[in-house]
């Protein structure tokens, strides 16, 4: 092992340590963020401002109750902006705020690794449970 692997091994050791002393701050807020519908309702209204249904149209699956608890979440968490429109009916609109926008980054890389490692997951699903039927 060369010089810069124990570098590099004790750095990652030392980051895992900071990650776990601050773990009761971390996981309020990945609480908030990292549940089944924010990140792609985040995503979905990330380039403009959307209507519910329109939302509710490019979700696949989101009830509408849903929907409207995760936008009031994030409404309450600063995340998105909630503006009743002037037409008839009354339509509302949602947008994301600039903390909301702040994780389109982050929220783009975690999407991006799906895309390439899904297939891996699936994999070692596949084996895990054939391994698991085999022994039983």
């Amino acid at each position: 092992m060369s010089s810069v692997d124990i570098h590099g091994d004790t750095e990652l050791a030392a980051q895992s340590c900071r990650v776990l002393s601050q773990m009761a701050q971390i996981r309020p807020v990945l609480d908030k963020i990292a549940d089944k519908w924010t990140i792609l309702i985040l995503i979905v209204i990330c380039p403009k401002p959307s209507r519910f249904n329109e939302i509710k149209r490019r979700l696949d699956g989101i009830t509408h109750k849903a929907l409207a608890d995760a936008l009031k979440r994030l409404e309450r968490n600063g995340l998105v902006t909630r503006t009743v429109l002037p037409t008839s009916p009354v339509g509302v609109e949602y947008a994301i705020t600039p903390q909301g926008h702040a994780l389109r980054e982050p929220f783009e890389a975690l999407c991006a690794w799906a895309l390439e490692h899904g297939s891996e997951l699936d994999a070692a699903s596949t084996r895990f449970d054939q391994q698991q039927k085999a022994q039983a």
